[in-house]
């Protein structure tokens, strides 16, 4: 029907096939109800709002109303309001030539008005296909109402000898330019108080006046919003009165769980390259990098009114990749896995992605990140060990190998070393490789030496082995026992923690 439909050229064809054309919002709720009852899916690439966010949008398209996605960075809200335009129509006929798409049965603008009264049914049409009726804005500053809605245009009106009476000297801005389509706004606190007030009359009345033209252009479009939480930046506000017309207040969030952040950082990361080198990443990887954001996210060294974008998870994994990528290059090796080592190389997706609070600009951004990858560490360790923080049983697991640090043993480790050479120094630690195969099952030796390293690192990050850092080499060794007391262990386990470290002193 589509194909038929856009071959028809004059107003006089749309009447004779019976077209009726239909207002924005009546289209969308159509297109959705279909889709709807065909058991399509509506925003694909969307994970983890399929229970909260989505059906709130669905509503509000059922609703026919206009919307606003309230959250922090990296939450999607860009992407969920690009793919609005697929529930449009495919193709819908307008006044050919109109600067604000007219429709043939009801134009609005004086070209369109005077193009019907003056042709009739031979007025030509064309058809606007749906990917050209979604326009977008990001507010900032210096946006202006003539940038929005239009201004008078003086060389226009010399140019045709008109004078600033005649709605044809009017510049048309963004907005009404996207009649009978969606007009987005990204980030609408950013925009001045003077600016939204602009807005009022498109939101209530569907209609705009520029430079006090005594005209009206009931506009058909729907508006949607993307913001920030009120609270999140000082550069500017939400006037309440433009809050009161925004009918649906959609509020976004990030992945309520690590299994949803792997999905998404999947979908979204490289990690297929260009085939020179083959990296494998173990599961348990992929679990740390998305506990980092978590752990960001509830950190007190971390301002939690500016988030923490889903992007830092997905620079990160990419990092981790490159990591391994590089080693294998430097080594001569088609195929390689990624290491504990590696996760030093992941902090520049971190600091870049995270804004600190006073306490975590004393720190250091660096330091910070740091910290959030060993809480990530220790936090993912107990899912596939006995956990170190369980003096009983926990604990008890790993005294071979603490004795053997005890006795002076050292693993020296570097990102670049070779997997024979970082598999040779790893196998030296007592019980370590028989600990791995006795409570996992890893798939290659790359995997099992990565497995061992993992269990050093939990091991440090439960003050259980010392770790030193120099220029990018790490060493594990025996806990000094002038460590001990900085441990910040409460007053009533210092008895049992005394007793579990007196062999190590």
């Amino acid at each position: 029907m589509g194909q038929v439909l856009t071959e028809l050229k004059t107003l006089g064809d749309l009447k004779e096939a019976g077209y009726r054309p239909l207002s924005v919002k009546d289209e969308l709720r159509k297109n959705l109800i279909a889709k709807l009852r065909r058991g399509e899916e509506i925003f694909p690439g969307i994970i983890g709002y399929e229970r909260t966010v989505i059906p709130q949008i669905q509503n509000a398209i059922l609703g026919r109303h206009d919307m606003i996605l309230l959250g922090l960075r990296g939450q999607a809200k860009t992407r969920i309001i690009r793919m609005l335009p697929e529930l449009l129509d495919e193709y819908i006929p307008i006044i050919k030539g109109s600067e604000v798409n007219d429709n043939p049965f009801a134009p609005i603008s004086k070209y369109g008005r005077e193009m019907v009264a003056d042709m009739g049914d031979d007025t030509p049409i064309e058809w606007l296909h749906r990917s050209r009726r979604y326009a977008e804005k990001l507010a900032t500053p210096d946006t202006t109402i003539a940038d929005l809605i239009g201004d008078i245009d003086p060389i226009k009106a010399a140019n045709r000898r008109l004078t600033y009476a005649d709605e044809e000297v009017i510049h048309f801005g963004l907005i009404p330019r996207t009649n009978r389509g969606i007009f987005a706004i990204n980030e609408l606190p950013d925009l001045q108080p003077r600016i939204q007030v602009g807005l009022l009359n498109i939101l209530e009345e569907q209609d705009i006046q520029i430079r006090g033209f005594n005209i009206r252009f009931p506009l058909d479009i729907l508006l949607v919003f993307t913001a920030n939480p009120e609270d999140y930046t000082n550069r500017g506000n939400i006037i309440t009165p433009l809050k009161d017309r925004i009918d649906s207040q959609i509020i976004t969030h990030y992945p309520k769980t690590i299994e949803i952040g792997i999905a998404i950082t999947q979908q979204e990361a490289w990690q297929e390259r260009d085939g020179q080198v083959r990296v494998h990443v173990p599961y348990f990887f992929r679990e740390i990098i998305e506990q980092i954001a978590f752990e960001a996210r509830q950190s007190e060294y971390v301002d939690q009114k500016s988030g923490v974008s889903v992007r830092m998870t997905r620079a990160a994994l990419e990092c981790l990749i490159s990591a391994a990528e590089r080693r294998a290059l430097l080594n001569g090796e088609t195929e390689t896995t990624v290491r504990l080592s590696d996760l030093l190389f992941v902090e520049p997706a971190i600091t870049g992605k995270i804004e600190l609070v006073y306490e975590g600009e004393q720190e250091g951004v660096q330091n910070v990140a740091r910290m959030l990858v060993g809480r990530a560490v220790k936090a993912i360790f107990p899912r596939y060990f006995p956990d170190p923080a369980n003096r009983k049983e926990g604990r008890a697991v790993y005294q071979p190998i603490l004795d053997w640090f005890a006795k002076g043993g050292q693993v020296e480790l570097t990102p670049e070393l070779p997997f024979d050479e970082y598999a040779r120094r790893l196998d030296a630690v007592e019980g370590l490789c028989a600990l791995v195969q006795r409570y996992t099952r890893p798939a290659t030796p790359a995997e099992t030496a990565s497995m061992m390293e993992f269990v050093l690192e939990a091991l440090h990050q439960h003050s259980l082995l010392g770790k030193d850092l120099l220029d990018q080499e790490t060493r594990y060794s025996d806990i000094m026992g002038s460590m001990l007391s900085s441990l910040g262990r409460d007053d009533d386990e210092e008895d049992e923690d005394d007793e579990f470290f007196r062999h190590y002193r």
